[in-house]
């Protein structure tokens, strides 16, 4: 099975293309910068930097809604190829080829992101946070196992 599952930041504004003759589909391809789990020995947060192309549909959301920035979860598969330069050298490639992407965070959030220097996680100022976060809420206290939802 060829299956990913990725959550990242678009690292540009996507680069759209269509392709030429009758049925013209549009073709988009970013980069999603992909935090890894650790941190590097100084300290400093280690990233990921993912190719990803969109068909059809998918690249005329991208199109429409994706810029610089933009937190996502995609779902695709790993592409692989090959192509040889004009200089004769061979070039190999990695693409996740993207069949679903999501949004991972609201517009306020992610507006919010830009125009302040909010800390990763913390939970949103309704929710008894200092900042706009990551748009989950800490149960109050005093709520009792049977009284949710799910186990």
């Amino acid at each position: 099975m060829n299956k990913v599952i990725l959550v990242g930041r678009l690292t540009r504004d996507p680069d759209i293309r269509y392709t030429q003759g009758q049925n013209s589909m549009a073709v988009a391809r970013y980069t999603l910068a992909v935090d890894r789990r650790r941190t590097s020995q100084d300290g400093q947060r280690e990233a990921d930097f993912i190719s990803c192309v969109a068909f059809g549909r998918q690249a005329e959301f991208a199109e429409r809604y994706l810029h610089q920035g933009t937190k996502l979860v995609v779902t695709g598969r790993i592409q692989t190829g090959s192509y040889t330069r004009q200089d004769g050298q061979k070039v190999y490639t990695t693409d996740v080829v993207i069949e679903d992407q999501e949004f991972a965070e609201s517009k306020a959030a992610s507006e919010g992101r830009s125009s302040s220097s909010s800390s990763y996680g913390s939970a949103p100022k309704d929710f008894g946070g200092d900042d706009i976060g990551d748009g989950f809420m800490n149960i109050p206290d005093g709520v009792e196992d049977e009284g949710l939802p799910f186990n």
